[in-house]
Parts: C-alpha cells; sequence; structure tokens
C-alpha cells in the first residue's frame, strides 16, 4: 500500500526531464517545465473546481518534505480550511510582523518626502510637520502604524476639536492621508480609523457645529475710494503692491507672486499660470489703465523676475509688508478682505452678472451644471467690470452713482 502511495523516489525525481504531471499520491504532484525547473504542487478540489497550492522548488523542499507539506495540506482541508487561502494568510502575517515596527512618525515624514514635490505652496511642508509634530506625534509618533485604531485617533482629537476645529480638521485629514499611504506600502492592513464619513462623524460634531464661520475683514465699499486714493500718494513698492492687489481683485500671493512674463501689456492681460493659482486652472485678468501704470512705476524696483520684488532678497515682495502697511491706517482689516470688499461692491452698486463677479474673482463654480455650460472666462465683459472698478477706487464712480470722496484736512 506504501508504494501505490509514494510512487516517486528521490532518484527518479533527479532523473525525471521532460515536461509534465508526475504524481506521487494523495494529491502531491512533481510539475517539469518546459524549461526543466521542478516543483512541488498539492492539487485538490473545492466547490467542483481544481486549485494547485505550491510547497516549493526541487532545489529547496526534498521529498519527504514535499510529502509532509502535502499532508499538512490534507489536514487543513479535513478542518475546512483551504490551504491556499491558509498560506495566503501566514504570507500576510509573516509581511505584517516584517513592518510591525514601522512607526506612525516614520510613514509621516515618508508621506512628506514623497509629496512636498507637489505642493503649489511650500509653507504646506512646514504646516504639515508642526501641525503632526504638534498634535499628533507626541501621542502616536513612536507607536506601530499597523496599531493605530479609532481610540489612538480619537485621543488626538477630541482635546482640540472644540477649541482648536480647523487646526483640528486638518489633522484629521492628515492623519487619514498618511494610514492611506502606510496601507498601499504595505505597512498596515484593516480600516482606515482616521476616515471621517461614516465613521468619525459618528463620534465628533461637524466642524461647522462647533466652530463659527470666519470671514475676512473687509473695508466698506464705500470707504474704497478715499483709502485708494491715499495709498496712490505713497511711493513705496508695498503702497504699489497693495494697490495693484485692489485693483485687480486678486489674493495676494497671485499678485505678490507675479512676474514679468505673465504680463501681455499689449492686450493689457495678465496670465496667472495653473501652478500658481488656488483652483489649479490658469487665469486671465484684464487690467485697467491704473493697473498698468502700477506695472510702470514698479520698474524701478526691478531686480529679477519679480514685478514687486523683496528689498534684499532675490524673492517676491512679503505679505506682512502688504499687510503692515495696511494695518497703519486699518488694524482690524486684511488685504484678503479687499476680495470681498470688491465683491459687495459688484453686488451692490451695479448690474455685472453674479457670473462675472465670481470669475473675475476666479471662483469655481460650485454648481457643475452651470459650470459645465459656463467654459469661457467671459474676459471682454470682465475688462468692462474692471475698468469700472478701477474708476470707482480712483473717482468713486459706479454706472452714474458717484459715492462722495472725503476731503482731506488742510495742516
Amino acid at each position: 500500500m506504501a508504494k501505490q502511495i509514494n510512487k516517486l523516489t528521490a532518484l527518479k525525481v533527479k532523473n525525471i526531464k521532460e515536461q509534465g504531471w508526475f504524481p506521487d499520491g494523495r494529491g502531491l504532484y512533481l510539475q517539469v517545465s518546459n524549461t526543466g525547473s521542478k516543483s512541488w504542487v498539492y492539487r485538490y478540489q473545492t466547490g467542483g473546481k481544481e486549485r494547485r497550492c505550491g510547497l516549493g522548488s526541487y532545489l529547496d523542499v526534498s521529498l519527504e518534505d514535499a510529502r509532509r507539506a502535502a499532508e499538512r495540506c490534507r489536514q487543513l482541508r479535513l478542518e475546512k480550511i483551504d490551504p491556499i487561502e491558509h498560506k495566503r494568510k501566514l504570507e500576510a502575517e509573516r509581511q505584517l510582523e516584517k513592518v510591525r515596527g514601522v512607526t506612525f512618525e516614520e510613514c509621516a515624514t515618508a508621506f512628506i518626502d514623497s509629496h512636498k514635490q507637489g505642493w503649489k505652496n511650500p509653507k504646506h511642508e512646514m504646516y504639515w510637520r508642526n501641525t503632526l509634530k504638534t498634535y499628533a506625534c507626541p501621542i502616536i509618533g513612536d507607536l506601530s502604524v499597523q496599531s493605530i485604531d479609532t481610540g489612538l485617533v480619537m485621543k488626538v482629537l477630541e482635546p482640540i476639536w472644540f477649541i482648536k476645529t480647523e487646526t483640528a480638521s486638518r489633522v484629521r485629514q492628515r492623519i487619514e492621508n498618511i494610514l492611506d499611504w502606510a496601507k498601499v506600502r504595505g505597512y498596515r492592513v484593516g480600516e482606515n480609523p482616521a476616515l471621517w464619513r461614516g465613521h468619525l462623524d459618528k463620534l465628533l460634531p461637524k466642524r461647522t457645529k462647533v466652530q463659527k464661520v470666519k470671514h475676512f475683514k473687509a473695508m466698506s465699499y464705500s470707504d474704497i475710494p478715499e483709502y485708494f486714493r491715499s495709498l496712490r500718494k505713497i511711493d513705496t513698492l508695498a503702497a504699489k503692491a497693495l494697490a495693484f492687489t485692489v485693483l485687480t481683485a486678486s489674493r495676494t500671493s497671485e499678485s505678490r507672486g507675479a512676474v514679468q512674463n505673465e504680463f501681455d501689456l499689449n492686450e493689457s492681460i495678465w496670465n496667472i499660470p495653473e501652478e500658481r493659482m488656488k483652483s489649479h486652472r490658469s487665469h486671465r485678468v484684464p487690467l485697467s489703465e491704473e493697473s498698468l501704470k502700477i506695472l510702470e512705476e514698479a520698474k524701478v524696483y526691478r531686480k529679477g523676475d519679480y514685478v514687486f520684488p523683496a528689498l534684499k532678497k532675490q524673492t517676491s515682495i512679503s505679505d506682512a509688508a502688504l499687510l503692515k502697511l495696511l494695518k497703519k491706517t486699518h488694524p482690524e482689516l486684511t488685504v484678503h478682505g479687499f476680495r470681498s470688499t470688491f465683491r459687495d461692491w459688484c453686488a451692490e452698486m451695479t448690474s455685472y452678472p453674479r457670473e462675472q463677479a465670481e470669475a473675475a474673482l476666479a471662483h469655481v463654480l460650485k454648481d457643475q451644471t452651470e459650470a459645465a455650460y459656463q467654459r469661457g472666462d467671459m474676459l471682454e465683459k470682465r475688462r468692462k467690470l474692471m475698468d469700472a472698478w478701477a474708476d470707482y477706487c480712483l473717482n468713486g464712480k459706479t454706472l452714474g452713482k458717484v459715492i462722495p470722496i472725503k476731503h482731506e484736512k488742510q495742516n
């Protein structure tokens, strides 16, 4: 009986040269490929379908070892366990054990290093590192990334969710991204415990429920003409950069970072490339005569490519320089607030359609149906709008209406 079961011998296995399947008995086979390589396979049926579980190469596994491996497979089947699925489970556990020592902080560092080149703003790297170092790493930084569960994520978020809601929301998103990255890299398995929808949203209130929306404090449009006239009397680069920002209703990062080759002065257009836009879409700004005048005035400060360069470094003028100038007279305001001022003026003082005002601000339409039909950027229509805005800033005139400008007191 033993001979009928153990059909192969070590010598026969060694001498077999032809391609094919050679049974040893009870599901164990020697497979010889067309290249002459030999391997052990346990063949069986599950649900009427044949399955083949590899047991290793003939060079690494002897005949006796292959028989013992085949016997283990048979025992698993008696226990209603599929040998192939069992093998995969063991391999996954071995891989997990192999990387079990990889910590959350190591994964966070690797994630940032692999993504920072794609971030538009260099400060994003600093924000990521600082928030994780301050709030996440003291609690989960030294722990295996596999061990991070919902309880640990909550331990990070709960202390700051109600008092630093915006920061807490960003920390949660960053932890989620890092854990997703770790899973793809094979450093963890299972669901992401930092997932918001359908998970943490059951444990924490929405950010909007605990945090009031803070709008940038903006100047009333009725005060713009007087302020703009006084601003144009200041002969500094910061004043010119701020005035240009007001006239173009642009973000400070867009106006401060403007370079010479973005301007088509013959067509009076400022072409901002997509990599410098928050919406990641290129944006054309029609330039008024006053905007062109400011660009001409700024030439005396030119040291490189930047239209509004820093005085000492080969970079653009800082955001702080514009803010400092504004706060000398209006300490409660922000430079970004001038975009709101422009939007309020459009709505209250003009008859220009909403979509033109939104396009001037480079806002992406939230209504997908509307966005699908509105594919152009309405450049020429916006040119009239920006000329009207410039006229208002200079003279207080809007479509026949005049906002009185207060006269300066004589010394």
